[in-house]
């Protein structure tokens, strides 16, 4: 089995910043796709950026230009810098990876931490 473990949100003034942190742990071989997503109340869960195995990065609209996703391959860690957070990106934001553990491919999800942005 392969584990997420989130950490990073909080409660943060609008124009303030916040970076969020998850990394896997158990039957990994290799990690190809990390991204986050996050969903709103009463919303559906949308991509907020994603590392696409093969170099790409996706980012949303709406992140663009403030958020920043990276990785650590040596720590199996995926992180989302948020800069200049407005009162929308209040979510939940959940950390997705594809990961071959060396028998198959698995999704996995991670539990979700929560970012609270005041006005």
């Amino acid at each position: 089995q392969v584990h997420l473990v989130e950490s990073g949100g909080g409660l943060v003034q609008a124009g303030g910043s916040l970076r969020l942190s998850c990394a896997a742990s158990g039957s990994i071989f290799k990690i190809y796709d990390m991204g986050w997503y996050r969903q709103a109340s009463g919303k559906q869960r949308e991509l907020v950026a994603a590392l696409i195995s093969g170099g790409s990065t996706n980012i949303a609209d709406s992140a663009q230009g403030r958020f920043t996703i990276s990785r650590d391959n040596a720590k199996n860690t995926v992180y989302l810098q948020m800069n200049s957070l407005k009162p929308e990106d209040t979510s939940v934001y959940y950390c997705n990876m594809r990961v071959h553990t060396g028998v198959g491919y698995v999704e996995v999800w991670g539990q979700g931490t929560l970012v609270t942005v005041s006005s």
